[in-house]
This record gives C-alpha cells, sequence and structure tokens, in this order.
C-alpha cells in the first residue's frame, strides 16, 4: 500500500511525494525522534502519550493518518517547512547509511510540495 501527498490545486503535475506506508512509518518515525520523541510511544501510534505534551510544528504532519484525514493548510505548510528544511541539513550532518539518504530525499522532495502549496495557498493533501 502506498500514500501520496501532493497540493490541492486539481492539477496533476504539480509535485508531489509518494511513500509505502511503512516507509512514511519510518520517516515520520525519524522526524519524531529529531524533536525528542518516539513516534511509537504517541497516541495513535501504538502508545499512550498524548499529544497535548509535544510542542512541534510538525505535528499537522507526524499526528495524521497515513491515509485520508484533513488536508494540511497552506499555513500549517508554512510553518513546517523550516523546522523540516533545519532537520533535514541535521541529518546531513550524521554518517550516511540508505535508509537517512532515503530520508534526506524523502524530506527534500517533501519540502518541495510545502513550499508549493504556501506559493499557491493550497492545502496539503493525503492520498
Amino acid at each position: 500500500m502506498s500514500l501520496t501527498l501532493f497540493p490541492g490545486d486539481g492539477d496533476v503535475s504539480s509535485p508531489d511525494v509518494q511513500w509505502s506506508c511503512i516507509r512514511f512509518n519510518s520517516f515520520r518515525e525519524r522526524l519524531a525522534q529529531s524533536e525528542g520523541f518516539s513516534l511509537s510511544e504517541m497516541w495513535g501510534f501504538g502508545g499512550d502519550q498524548p499529544w497535548s505534551g509535544i510542542s512541534t510544528v510538525l505535528e499537522p504532519l507526524l499526528n495524521h493518518p497515513d491515509v485520508g484525514g484533513d488536508a494540511l493548510s497552506a499555513a500549517d505548510c508554512a510553518a513546517m517547512l523550516p523546522r523540516l528544511r533545519a532537520i533535514t541539513d541535521e541529518w546531513l550532518e550524521e554518517p550516511s547509511e540508505p535508509v537517512l539518504q532515503q530520508h534526506v530525499q524523502d524530506a527534500q522532495q517533501l519540502a518541495v510540495v510545502l513550499r508549493f502549496c504556501v506559493d499557491e495557498d493550497v492545502e496539503l493533501i493525503f492520498l
């Protein structure tokens, strides 16, 4: 099973980012780790920790169903973009390994999609 994140502009030629559900989960686990918590301990991901105890601008991405759910607003995208880029820069400083390199590429592509959503003032859709 796979999922795609794409701008809600109705144009199929707009940028998007695609993952398998397993790879998307791995990507979000690494993002959460970079934010100082374990995604698997959070409510909705097998744990019982409430999201109200977490402070990160990435929460709309991290605390979201894999497929479906509400679209993220252009404002959400604008808030997440600088932090996503900062985390990507941190990852580039870590010793290279294949999974990390994939996460870097995924983060860079997601940044392109987020930037597009901000520039066009459209929502980010999960499908």
